[in-house]
């Protein structure tokens, strides 16, 4: 076991952790972050996407001591006040999401999309959203959702 510290959400944390425990299961199993979800245990779907010192990371290709020290954002921890980020308002708004189960992962995805490009065009965002997968939208509500985010005009 490894102590670790890391702050999450805004929250500092110590915990021991195995050093071959993935980040995803430390957030979920040890701290109750279950917004951030496992889907494939590969790297392939970007369901467990979380911002790791405010760059997009998939949480099952980092090891918890690897955190170590980091700040990590999970989709819990972006509404502030009761309100949601403009980034989830902007999902929910433009029906960017069905089922649900990879909305965090590519709401996340997107803020960091959008911290390094504010104004993508739509070829840009499904480029920097490539490695989160989508089994029920077919993208076009959340390409338009990433475009309202940016304060794009929509296309009708």
């Amino acid at each position: 076991m490894k102590r670790i510290g890391l702050s999450v959400n805004g929250s500092p944390h110590e915990l021991e952790v195995e050093p071959r425990e993935l980040l995803v299961y430390v957030l979920r199993e040890r701290l109750g972050m279950t917004g951030t979800h496992v889907g494939c245990d590969t790297s392939s779907c970007g369901a467990c996407t979380v911002l790791v010192d405010g760059e997009s990371v998939k949480s099952c290709t980092m090891l918890g001591v690897q955190a170590e020290g980091r700040s990590i954002t999970t989709i819990e921890g972006l509404a502030s006040n009761g309100e949601l980020h403009p980034v989830q308002q902007a999902f929910h708004e433009q029906h960017g999401l069905q089922c649900g189960f990879c909305t965090p992962g590519f709401v996340l995805a997107t803020v960091s999309l959008l911290e390094e490009n504010s104004s993508p065009t739509e070829d840009q965002i499904r480029e920097g959203l490539e490695g989160n997968l989508c089994r029920c939208t077919g993208y076009h509500n959340i390409v338009r959702a990433v475009q309202a985010a940016a304060g794009k005009e929509l296309p009708a």
